[in-house]
């Protein structure tokens, strides 16, 4: 029996998915592979099914990065939600009055406003 098995993914992308035994036989492998530059993870997991991923420390990170990322995204897109559901006509200011508000000039700054 191999213990590799293909497994189609929702996007269209095939992963091969090792079974959990020989993923842990080849960690030392995957380090070094790792530690040569190449990226690509190991995905394993029981039955044939993807359960967990091996990957470099860098790509975990860039991924944290891109996941705190989304979120605040997320928050800002919801926080703006929220206050065009409850905005008043009224409360609405111009870019023009906010750029005063702050002494920016929008027809000639090309660097940020100085502290005040």
């Amino acid at each position: 029996m191999s213990s590799e098995t293909p497994q189609d993914r929702p996007n269209g992308d095939r992963v091969n998915v090792i079974d959990t035994a020989t993923a842990a036989h080849n960690l030392p492998r995957m380090l070094q592979r790792f530690r040569a530059g190449q990226a690509e993870p190991l995905i394993f997991g029981d039955s044939g099914q993807p359960e967990g991923v091996v990957i470099p420390f860098d790509r975990w990170e860039q991924l944290e990065e891109l996941a705190a990322d989304a979120e605040q995204a997320a928050e800002v897109r919801e926080v703006t939600r929220r206050r065009l559901a409850t905005n008043r006509v009224e409360d609405n200011v111009s870019a023009d009055e906010l750029a005063e508000e702050f002494g920016w000039n929008l027809d000639s700054d090309n660097e940020p406003p100085a502290a005040r």
